[in-house]
This record gives C-alpha cells, sequence and structure tokens, in this order.
C-alpha cells in the first residue's frame, strides 16, 4: 500500500492590515487553503493567472481569435469567448 504524502507548510508574508483581518478567523489554515484552491480554480487556463502570455502563447492564441471573439454577455455582462462558426450556424 503506499504511504501517504505529507504536507508541506507554505509561508508568505502577509501585511498588518491582513494579519489584522484575519484574527478573528477560527481556522486560519483552513481558510487559506480554502482561499488559495478557489483562487487557483478561477486562474485564466492559458496563462494560470499571470495576466501575460509567453511568445508561444501568443501565436496560439492569435490563431484562436481567428474563429473566436471575446464578447461581453446581454444578459449577465461578463466577458465570454465566442466561436464564430457557431454563430454563423445560429444565425443562419
Amino acid at each position: 500500500m503506499p504511504r501517504p504524502t505529507k504536507a508541506e507548510i507554505v509561508t508568505f508574508k502577509a501585511d498588518a492590515s491582513l494579519l489584522a483581518a484575519m484574527q478573528a478567523v477560527p481556522n486560519r489554515s483552513e481558510f487559506i487553503r480554502s482561499a488559495v484552491l478557489a483562487a487557483l480554480d478561477g486562474a485564466c487556463p492559458v496563462c494560470h493567472g499571470t495576466g501575460v502570455l509567453t511568445p508561444n502563447q501568443k501565436r496560439h492564441w492569435a490563431a484562436f481569435t481567428e474563429h473566436h471573439s471575446v464578447e461581453q454577455c446581454g444578459k449577465c455582462n461578463e466577458y465570454r469567448l465566442v466561436c464564430a462558426r457557431s454563430r454563423d450556424r445560429t444565425h443562419r
């Protein structure tokens, strides 16, 4: 049977206002784990949350945008990727 992996400790610097805000949190470790997982789940799948594309990623993005665009949803006002080919079939 494989041995369970040991959890590692990760530390980070926090300013006084963040420390003060976290004082009332009963289980700070669980809170931080949940916050990090939520942030990772919402990160961009291309740049992984950095906000910067590598030259190769830019090339792939340019090819992708030949048939796709970023548009604002008329119902929820969030931005979304739209496939031009799907729109062409839908709006015939």
